[in-house]
């Protein structure tokens, strides 16, 4: 039995290695790797798993346990580094086509207390009024205390049309509050909205980074252009990233072809920059603002601090959440797979974000101008019209972009 488990881990070893090589290069070592202290290491591990199926009180699989210890492995090296079971990893995939079932929220482990990073617009999640930052202590009245990712999207996740309820501590105020919560199918949208507000400024929401985001910004870039846009805000409140290259890719829109938009370094220490595509239209003259607060984070902070860094563009808006670790999921021969955190990324400034944050140009809160419960009542009502001048953000931001316009229309 021990050979046998012996071999298991191993074999995930060498699947991982070479999962790794594909996404960050050729992985240089700094230092030889000693195979005899692994090897010993391994046959500790083995002697423990061996102690374990004897002795523990009740009988347990090989893939329970293997399971178990692949779990505890990645838990123990960061907070977004997490093993996926072969249903878990089926329904990762689901999530990156904009469809699934849930709240609508984005969760991490953070200072090891499960934390809102972001709730999704228009989701039950979103409507039940849970913030970003909310520290959620209890799901359904048990502790999170000690929980891992896996185990509270398990929690939360469930059938449509089914209740759970969430104890949250608000990090603002301190206070402690039950908020019970419908689940719902959770469609994704990554472009909210795309209107022309007034004074022919376009405005567009992105709500996430996924596959066809680069392309449905396009069509709405495009659709704005037709009606006269001349400069435009783009909103990424709220917004908790996704996938890399989708943030490359949206960030190349604004950018003259080759400039730095964000740089990785892996383990080895090699630098891998990602810079402005080539692409058939660019919109490189139009005055831009780009609104930002505490659930911005990941991809949507790698585009704003590219376009403020590059000079293409004035945050606005409250502190981003600071995420700036690379994730790569690396399939392993059952169906399972792990979520792994490869490398840490860089602005093209060379600042590192991580647990810091973007700290915007001008620093501006929202502001209620009109209670909560007439915001979720119109959205309750499915109204179509969007009453930009509500958003305090919105409107300060239209103001700056005024500026931008007469400056960029003086005389020289």
């Amino acid at each position: 039995m021990r050979r046998r488990f012996i071999l298991i881990i191993l074999t995930g070893i060498f699947v991982a290695s070479f999962a790794l090589k594909g996404f960050c290069g050729e992985v240089k070592s700094e230092a030889p790797v000693n195979k005899d202290e692994i090897y010993k290491k391994l046959d500790l591990f083995g002697e423990a798993l061996a102690v374990i199926q004897k002795k523990y009180v009740e009988e347990l699989s090989p893939k329970d346990v293997i399971y178990g210890a692949i779990s505890g492995l990645l838990l123990s090296l960061d907070s977004y580094s997490q093993f996926l079971d072969p249903e878990e990893y089926k329904e990762l995939l689901v999530e990156t086509e904009g469809k699934f079932g849930g709240l609508g929220i984005e969760i991490t482990i953070k200072d090891g207390l499960l934390t809102i990073v972001s709730p999704i617009e228009d989701t039950p999640a979103w409507r039940a009024g849970l913030k970003p930052g909310d520290i959620i202590v209890k799901i359904d009245g048990k502790l999170t205390k000690g929980i891992t990712l896996n185990e509270a999207v398990k929690k939360l996740r469930g059938k449509p049309g089914t209740k759970v309820t969430i104890t949250v501590l608000r990090e603002k105020d301190r206070k402690i509050e039950n908020i019970t919560v419908t689940r719902g199918v959770i469609k994704i949208k990554d472009i909210k909205r795309a209107i022309i507000l007034e004074d022919e400024v376009g405005y567009i929401r992105l709500a996430e980074f996924r596959e066809t985001t680069a392309r449905d910004l396009d069509k709405a870039l495009k659709k704005l252009k037709k009606q006269g846009m001349k400069a435009l805000i783009l909103d990424l409140r709220n917004n908790p990233g996704g996938l890399l290259h989708s943030a490359v890719d949206v960030a190349s829109r604004f950018l003259k072809e080759g400039k730095l938009i964000v740089y990785t370094k892996p383990r080895s220490g090699e630098k891998i920059e990602y810079k402005s595509l080539p692409l058939g239209k660019k919109y490189l003259e139009i005055p831009m603002v780009v609104i930002i607060n505490k659930g911005s984070a990941s991809g949507s902070e790698i585009v704003a601090a590219a376009l403020r860094e590059n000079k293409r563009a004035i945050i606005l808006g409250e502190k981003s959440f600071g995420k700036a670790s690379v994730q790569t999921v690396i399939p392993l021969s059952d169906g399972s797979a792990i979520r792994l955190t490869t490398a840490k990324y860089y602005t093209p400034q060379g600042h590192s974000i991580h647990e810091k944050g973007i700290t915007p140009d001008i620093i501006v809160a929202k502001e209620k101008i009109e209670k909560k419960e007439d915001i979720f009542e119109e959205l309750k009502k499915d109204k179509k019209e969007f009453d930009y001048r509500k958003d305090y953000q919105i409107i300060r931001a239209l103001d700056l972009i005024r500026g931008l316009l007469i400056l960029s229309s003086s005389p020289q």
